[in-house]
């Protein structure tokens, strides 16, 4: 298991430096994802590596913990700016639903079978 956590990270780091590197403009965890699902699919997938990523998910409201504390603690910015929050995220939300629909209909083809 610590062998494939290794390489999680690592190929998060590889992303990083070859974000950093070219100067892509794209997250490194991104470029590390792609570079996991690269090796992923040329050498397949072991059954370790699978329960790792399990146990990580297992565990992923842990890493919500450090936001939520972010968030309580400049709380006072949060109150004086609800309201330009509120319109970002209900807009964002709303764009996103949009184009995830749309996209969907280009990918799929008209699937509600209507004639």
């Amino acid at each position: 298991m610590l062998f494939y956590l290794t390489l999680i990270l690592g190929c998060q780091l590889a992303g990083e430096a070859l974000v950093v590197a070219l100067g892509l403009p794209l997250p490194g965890p991104v470029a590390g994802m792609a570079l996991l699902f690269t090796g992923l699919v040329l050498r397949g997938l072991p059954q370790a590596l699978a329960e790792t990523a399990d146990a990580l998910l297992a565990h992923l409201a842990l890493l919500f913990v450090p936001a939520g504390v972010g968030v309580m603690l400049h709380f006072d910015l949060l109150a004086a700016d609800w309201p330009a929050i509120v319109v970002a995220l209900v807009v964002s939300t709303a764009a996103t639903v949009v184009v995830t629909g749309l996209i969907m209909r280009w990918l799929g083809g008209d699937l509600g079978g209507r004639d």
